[in-house]
């Protein structure tokens, strides 16, 4: 089964639902939600009452053919938006097909033993699961339900939500420890706790946000709306005193004439398209499997100015790795290198486990040999706010590893402890280097210093060089101290960076770069990423993370690439840039309608407006004709634009507006002329042009 995501732009079965949808949206309830095409739609009913009152008369031809075209407006319109809106529903459907109900394993507390603990296994079906139930799932075991890993590690197959086929690893601790219902384990034991209840998983959610009759308008497209209901406001004004004024030439157009006029001065061209243009930006963002929460999001990132990264797993790989453990002076080097194994024994994240398997062999333990702490041991999990992790032994040593600011006040806050400047030289020396360095504390002394290296990504600073030509400032975000992270960011060539970051401090950026007018955009994965998650105009959060990450942005990346932010920023900027493309396009081309309607409707009363007609079109009748194919057909034909928008390339505002101006302000003028001129030879040859005007 293919995708929806790898779809052509007008798929079979996407197309012909949408033709369907099309006659289905002329329900006036739905058009008078868009004031332009509710007009169109009220004028191709009149015309057609002025047709039946003409048929006596013999005269019903024009009038017949006017309300058929402003008929097919409405439905290219129509047609644009349920092609759109078809999808996101093609995406919902595939993943309701990858829905159903499963066995799961829930762990009972109570119980003979299992093999985990005190605990044994009953047998349910997904659909009883709960929040907080403990599931316990091995190889080809389908995950029943949403939840976080609180016990082992597993490669999982995502394929059902990301549509990557390459497994992933999911673990506990650390900020890949979520799992989404519905994906499979492929190889390994884990137990996760259940985060969601039946009916408000991650596939519920996505497939309630990615339906297009679920999308609401964002603040933009609201204002152009109102906009565009006042513009045709004043036209109807304007039309409606034209037949009065007439009076005084002894030329009263008639009711149809100004019907036909009406329309082709109201912007039906952007009226038509901009539904369709706010419903493709949303998917253009899900083909990248990322899934926004609303509109807002995405037309949000289009106006970011601020981009907030985490260094590790974003700019850089993140797979940091223990590579040097050097010494304090006086310090023996075997009870140094146990206190780092045992100090990291606890540490699930992928950098402790290095500092584990760098310390076993020469603290003379044999990593094969899954060592344990002691049950009376208390573990100190790493924390956002302390920065450190470590154990504490009952009656004996307690350890400290982390940030170095942070484990020497840690040192200092012992008893008899007061603040070290040991190991200061080679702190510096490995963050000079652009390794991340870490102390090692036993009660009240320093006893260790311990290099971590990380590798930064290919073609990081061409992409922060894109995002500058967009007029975006990048600022790098990490734990590590200034010279790490001073040596990071002049290597990746961010604009600035936060070291030594907190949540407080992540916050505190935000809020003033908020302040300072800009919006800003972030990207997180962990629980201490929350806040600030939610505190940015565009929060995206990896699907990998924690549920408290997910929850607090406004997007979720399903392939949790961090880096994916900078290709939402694009997608951001190409929907402003399309709809304001669109809407330049649209009310040029009401120009050149003007020289064909105004000359055939006034030309017999004022001869002198002929030298308006410098397109030299055959009657007034197939005149106005002309004007009103136009413009239902070049709805269509600006479907596959307004869908896959128009091309995006980092320049500057004045760049992008000169080009908006040039081509489809000038194109806008330029095509109807060529249009409506060819559609009036095409009635010509058709013997056409006669008819009752």
């Amino acid at each position: 089964m293919v995708s929806p995501r790898q779809r052509s732009l007008f798929d079979r079965e996407i197309v012909f639902p949408a033709i369907r949808d099309s006659f289905v949206k002329l329900d006036p309830r739905v058009q008078l939600k868009n004031p332009v095409m509710f007009v169109v739609e009220v004028g191709a009913v009149a015309s057609l009452l002025y047709a039946s009152h003409d048929v006596r008369n013999g005269q019903a031809g024009f009038d017949v053919a006017i309300s058929l075209w402003l008929w097919f407006t409405v439905l290219f319109a129509n047609f644009a938006e349920a092609v759109a809106e078809g999808r996101g529903k093609a995406q919902a459907d595939f993943l309701r097909r990858t829905k159903s109900d499963t066995y799961a394993r829930r762990l009972i507390a109570d119980g003979p033993s299992s093999g985990l603990g005190q605990a044994r296994e009953e047998r349910v079906i997904s659909s009883s699961l709960r929040q907080g139930d403990r599931i316990v799932a091995e190889t080809n075991d389908i995950i029943a339900a949403d939840g976080e890993i609180v016990e082992g590690a597993a490669t999982v197959d995502e394929s059902a939500i990301t549509g990557e086929s390459a497994p992933v690893i999911r673990e506990a601790g650390g900020d890949r420890s979520s799992v989404t219902g519905g994906t499979r384990v492929l190889s390994d034991r884990i137990v996760f706790v259940v985060r969601a209840n039946p009916g408000e998983s991650f596939i519920d959610r996505m497939i309630s946000l990615v339906e297009g009759a679920k999308r609401q308008k964002t603040p933009n497209e609201i204002a152009l709306s109102i906009l565009l209901a006042g513009l045709t406001i004043i036209f109807v004004i304007a039309v409606a005193t034209l037949a009065p004024f007439s009076l005084y030439a002894g030329a009263v157009p008639s009711v149809v004439v100004l019907i036909a006029l009406l329309v082709c001065l109201i912007p039906t061209t952007i009226g038509g398209l901009l539904s369709a243009i706010g419903i493709a930006g949303m998917d253009r963002v899900l083909q990248r499997n990322v899934l926004a929460m609303s509109g807002r999001a995405v037309e949000a990132a289009g106006d970011v100015d601020t981009l907030l990264l985490d260094k590790t797993g974003t700019i850089t790989l993140g797979n940091r790795q223990a590579t040097e453990i050097i010494l304090a002076a006086g310090v023996d080097g075997r009870d140094a290198h146990r206190a780092a194994y045992m100090a990291s024994l606890a540490d699930e994240t992928p950098e402790g486990r290095s500092i584990v398997t760098l310390a076993a062999p020469l603290a003379g333990i044999d990593p094969s040999t899954k060592g344990k702490l002691p049950a009376d041991a208390t573990i100190v999990p790493f924390s956002a706010y302390t920065r450190m992790s470590g154990v504490d032994f009952p009656g004996g040593p307690s350890l400290r590893k982390g940030a170095p600011d942070a484990v020497r006040a840690w040192v200092a806050s012992q008893p008899s402890g007061t603040m070290s400047n040991e190991l200061v030289g080679d702190v510096e020396r490995i963050a000079r280097a652009g390794g991340t360095p870490l102390l090692l504390a036993e009660n009240n002394r320093i006893i260790g210093a311990i290099a971590l290296r990380d590798i930064l990504k290919p073609n990081m600073k061409e992409r922060f060089d894109r995002l500058r030509a967009m007029g975006i400032r990048t600022v790098m975000i990490t734990g590590d101290n200034p010279l790490t992270a001073s040596a990071i960011a002049r290597e990746s060539g961010v604009d600035d960076f936060l070291a030594e970051a907190t949540p407080e401090t992540k916050m505190a950026l935000i809020k003033r770069e908020q302040t300072a007018g800009r919006l800003v955009a972030m990207t997180g994965d962990g629980t201490n990423d929350a806040p600030a998650l939610a505190q940015a105009d565009v929060g995206l959060a990896m699907n990998s993370g924690t549920q408290a990450a997910k929850e607090a942005g406004n997007m979720v990346d399903l392939d949790s690439d961090p880096t994916k932010l900078i290709e939402v920023v694009e997608v951001g900027k190409q929907l402003l840039m399309t709809r304001g493309a669109l809407t330049t396009f649209s009310i040029a081309n009401d120009v050149a309608k003007y020289f064909a309607i105004l000359p055939a409707m006034f030309m017999t009363a004022y001869p002198a407006m002929d030298a308006l007609n410098i397109m030299r079109l055959a009657t007034p009748a197939s005149a106005i004709l002309s004007a009103i194919i136009f413009n239902a057909i070049i709805i269509i034909a600006l479907i596959p634009l307004a869908l896959r928008g128009v091309r995006y390339r980092p320049r500057g505002a004045n760049a992008v507006l000169r080009e908006n101006v040039l081509v489809y302000g000038l194109g806008g003028i330029i095509v109807p002329f060529i249009g409506i001129k060819a559609i009036d030879l095409i009635l010509v040859a058709l013997h056409l042009t006669g008819a009752h005007a």
